[in-house]
């Protein structure tokens, strides 16, 4: 029988059957046979697949299987640092002005995200042309995304989660650069910081305009010749950026290097922790969590909850981890969007953030897991006195059949 696992699980006497997602560079003639050399596992880490998809399938009739214990351990670590996150000091959201309401602040959103899927549109096909991007353009678009992060740090960041595989590319440029913006706020940089940030996250992947679009949105698995394609885009990107004249050096590093790991391990240079810039480790979060929560030509966005927590595991060796406690603490331990069961048994989705407590977000209840039945939909406040319910787990839409999961927080 196969079964699925991230490979922080793989053991000698496993039985490896595929590896998952867009491997780049495994160095192995094949990817079934059972693991018998302790360096497998570490050649096999060591590796690197593309994005992220750091999961494994074994066949658990022809080798061992995990461990029951391991993964609860793991799960339970990672449980305990997120909880460390969530305690310590600080607010888990600055801001700049007042907030608005996340159903007031999603109208705007929501055109500004349309709004941005154009104008990275243009700029894509600007540079294919062999022209260079508006400089100009770029910045209002940049402005405009601040601004509305600003007022909800939730609405755009949650909204521009949403994009189909065939948008992922453009979308993804403006989700990024959500991001970006506010974990720079989080991490208390000044304002000309915060607009590099965002300007970095915006044309990070800019390079990818070069590639094939039949490799590009290719949804099966991609070759070698592929592969080295695909890993181009950074230099390439960093190549149309110098040619433009335009961009500062701190765009310039986080195009080149928001692919690199703090253990050596990243590309194209494979710098390590202090060889890399704090906007280039800020770079690779935000990536890294839009890419995972988002859906792919070959694999379904995860819950932003199970991306946290997905990510926690990695940090060591991917993420700096002070960058990453910032921001966990700017997105929320479970973000806008995440399925949770309540301590009643209700499940919910994840409406908003609370802004005193990453603990104690707005969630629609929809789902009674005693009845097993759909119930009226109702806003739940936890951070409200009086206020019994708490979260006990994340939960898998596909577990309960559920669909559409969206609609209860995005209407």
């Amino acid at each position: 029988m196969l079964k699925k696992i991230g490979v922080e699980h793989l053991r000698v006497g496993m039985h490896l059957e595929e590896l998952c997602g867009s491997w780049m560079e495994h160095p192995f003639w094949r990817t079934k046979f059972v693991i018998k050399d302790p360096k497998d596992i570490h050649l096999i880490v060591e590796s690197g697949i593309s994005e992220v998809w750091m999961e494994v399938w074994i066949d658990i009739d022809k080798g061992i299987d995990i461990p029951a214990a391991s993964k609860e351990q793991v799960e339970a670590k990672v449980d305990a640092e997120l909880m460390a996150t969530a305690a310590a000091t600080g607010t888990p959201m600055q801001v700049v002005q007042p907030r608005v309401s996340m159903t007031e602040e999603v109208k705007r959103a929501a055109k500004i995200c349309a709004n941005g899927k154009d104008a990275v549109v243009s700029m894509f096909q600007e540079v294919r042309m062999g022209k260079a991007i508006s400089a100009e353009a770029a910045g209002e678009l940049v402005d405009e995304i601040a601004s509305s992060v600003a007022r909800n740090p939730g609405a755009l960041i949650s909204l521009a989660r949403l994009k189909t595989a065939d948008d992922y590319t453009y979308m993804h440029s403006v989700a990024v650069c959500a991001l970006m913006v506010v974990l720079a706020r989080q991490l208390g940089l000044d304002e000309k910081e915060i607009r590099d940030a965002g300007m970095s996250g915006l044309l990070h992947d800019l390079g990818k305009a070069m590639m094939p679009m039949e490799v590009l949105n290719k949804p099966g698995k991609l070759t070698d010749e592929e592969f080295r394609i695909i890993k181009s885009h950074p230099e390439e990107g960093h190549r149309l950026l110098v040619e433009g004249g335009t961009a500062g050096a701190t765009v310039l590093d986080v195009c080149l290097h928001h692919h690199e790991k703090i253990d050596g391990s990243g590309y194209p240079h494979r710098l390590k922790d202090e060889q890399i810039s704090v906007f280039a480790k800020m770079g690779a979060v935000c990536d890294v969590y839009d890419a995972i929560t988002s859906n792919r030509p070959y694999k379904s966005g995860w819950d932003p909850a199970e991306s946290i927590r997905k990510m926690t595991e990695w940090t060591n060796g991917h993420f700096d981890g002070r960058i990453f406690q910032a921001f966990v603490k700017s997105i929320g331990i479970y973000p806008v969007g995440s399925l949770v069961r309540l301590s009643s048994g209700r499940l919910g989705v994840v409406a908003e953030q609370a802004e005193g407590s990453l603990l104690t977000p707005r969630i629609k209840v929809f789902f009674s897991t005693k009845s097993m039945a759909y119930i009226p939909p109702e806003l739940i406040d936890l951070s409200r006195r009086g206020v019994s319910e708490k979260i006990v787990a994340r939960e898998e839409a596909e577990k309960w059949g559920i669909k559409n999961l969206d609609q209860y927080w995005a209407a």
